[in-house]
């Protein structure tokens, strides 16, 4: 079995988002760590950030009555994270189908060590008014992918 997001990276020219996050008691496991099901949310919080700072928040997107479905999530998990730890999350626009999209994630030790916790790769589908798919907004797709100054 290969591991598809071990050794991802965005690719050159595209920005990164970054969203800091420190990780809290309730999101622990019985073992002192980081429950696995908790990174989705850290990813998607990210995800949601991004597309903001894209141009994209909650408000535009309920105006045009666009939703992004999430329809796969790969996740490479590689290291612990505890209590306490701040993690920073970097998102990516990986790349771009006619109604779809590759989103690259990955979440560090934010405390100069550069240390990766988690990647993700998460593919999702825009979504239009009539709830049925539709082209991803050229706007979105030079949204994501600009150099943000």
């Amino acid at each position: 079995m290969t591991q598809a997001t071990s050794s991802h990276q965005p690719p050159n020219g595209h920005p990164v988002s970054e969203t800091p996050l420190a990780v809290r008691t309730s999101e622990l496991d019985s073992f002192g760590h980081v429950n696995h099901a908790v990174y989705l949310t850290y990813f998607e919080h990210a995800r949601f950030q991004a597309l903001k700072e894209a141009g994209f928040d909650w408000d535009v997107l309920d105006s045009r009555q666009w939703a992004i479905f999430v329809v796969r999530i790969e996740v490479d998990y590689l290291a612990e994270a505890k209590r306490e730890d701040e993690l920073l999350v970097r998102t990516w626009a990986d790349s771009f189908r006619r109604t779809s999209m590759k989103l690259g994630q990955e979440i560090v030790r934010n405390d100069g060590s550069g240390i990766v916790v988690a990647r993700a790769l998460v593919t999702a589908v825009w979504i239009g008014p009539h709830r049925k798919p539709i082209r991803v907004p050229e706007e979105v797709r030079a949204g994501l992918t600009q150099i943000r100054g």
